[in-house]
């Protein structure tokens, strides 16, 4: 997959870059640098793993928790949104700022 080709990906999907960014558990950077093709000079190469989710999310996969369980999945018509993604740790542990595990 090329910078161009990442872009069409997103765009198809009518995602934003932040849109895409919760969609594939990325920083909206990255998006930028896959986008862009480099980051400081250099040629970025987009990771199989990232490609591999951009397909996922174009087939409509919300999770994957494991071979055992149900793959969540969106509608067809419905574009992923940050409620359909998981939390990151830093989201999470934000979301956990003052609660008492008691």
């Amino acid at each position: 997959m090329e910078s161009s080709d990442f872009k069409k990906w997103r765009k198809s999907l009518d995602m934003s870059q932040k849109d895409a960014a919760h969609a594939l558990g990325l920083k909206r950077r990255m998006i930028q640098y896959y986008e862009k093709g480099e980051r400081n000079g250099d040629k970025v190469v987009i990771p199989l793993t990232v490609r591999l989710a951009c397909y996922a999310v174009a087939e409509g996969v919300e999770d994957y928790r494991g071979p055992h369980r149900k793959v969540h999945r969106r509608d067809k018509d419905e574009k992923p949104t940050k409620a359909d993604v998981p939390l990151t740790v830093g989201e999470l542990e934000k979301a956990n700022e003052g609660v008492d595990g008691d």
